[in-house]
């Protein structure tokens, strides 16, 4: 991770939706963007890469969903290879990251704040891409 400076894209890659987050230009702070809706691993692919243009990113960190056990499921062997497949469209470096309890953590960062179940739905995945990111960069800064 510390080898990549600058802004940074993380992705919360998910079934349905990729919550999506990016770093200010020095890379100490998560902002939110607006989640994917899957459509498709080519149409994913290229919705990422038209983000990662428009924030003129120097990287991206896919969340890894390992399992509580710490060993991969099928879910994190195909963010793994999603990650793989956005590096060779973007050209950037692509790094996985433990994303467990990210997902969690946003729904009760959302309940705790008071907002409603249909509108949570709406910003989990964005928030949990916020959370993963933030992470990702805090142990990058401490390095």
């Amino acid at each position: 991770m510390k080898e990549i400076r600058g802004r940074l894209l993380g992705l919360d890659f998910g079934s349905r939706r990729i919550g999506m987050a990016v770093s200010d230009p020095l890379g100490v702070t998560a902002q939110p963007l607006p989640a994917i809706q899957r459509q498709g691993e080519k149409k994913d692919i290229e919705a990422v890469a038209s983000v990662a243009g428009e924030h003129e990113v120097e990287g991206v960190v896919v969340g890894l969903p390992l399992l509580l056990d710490g060993g991969e499921g099928t879910q994190a062997v195909l963010a793994r290879r999603f990650g793989e497949k956005l590096r060779e469209r973007l050209g950037l470096p692509v790094v996985t990251w433990d994303e467990r309890f990210t997902t969690a953590q946003a729904e009760r960062h959302l309940i705790d704040s008071g907002m409603r179940r249909e509108k949570r739905k709406k910003v989990r995945d964005s928030l949990s891409a916020v959370f993963l990111l933030q992470s990702a960069l805090d142990a990058r800064n401490r390095k």
